[in-house]
């Protein structure tokens, strides 16, 4: 298990996504008006994120993102 943190740029998130469903997408902003603003399609907010952090495996790759 890999715990190191990665920068990517988007192009390179949005291939990984394409290529890995295993991995969890997160809109890194922390205000519900913000998310519904700038969420892209399978990404679930940081609020749920934060309130589901406990349940996500631990080897389980997070990509967050801001707009």
């Amino acid at each position: 298990m890999s715990k190191s943190v990665e920068r990517i740029p988007p192009k390179q998130a949005h291939t990984h996504m394409q290529s890995d469903a295993e991995s969890l997408l997160v809109c890194a902003y922390d205000s519900e008006e913000q998310f519904q603003q700038n969420h892209l399609e399978g990404a679930m907010s940081l609020s749920d994120f934060t309130s589901q952090v406990d349940e996500i495996p631990k080897d389980k790759e997070v990509i967050f993102y801001c707009a």
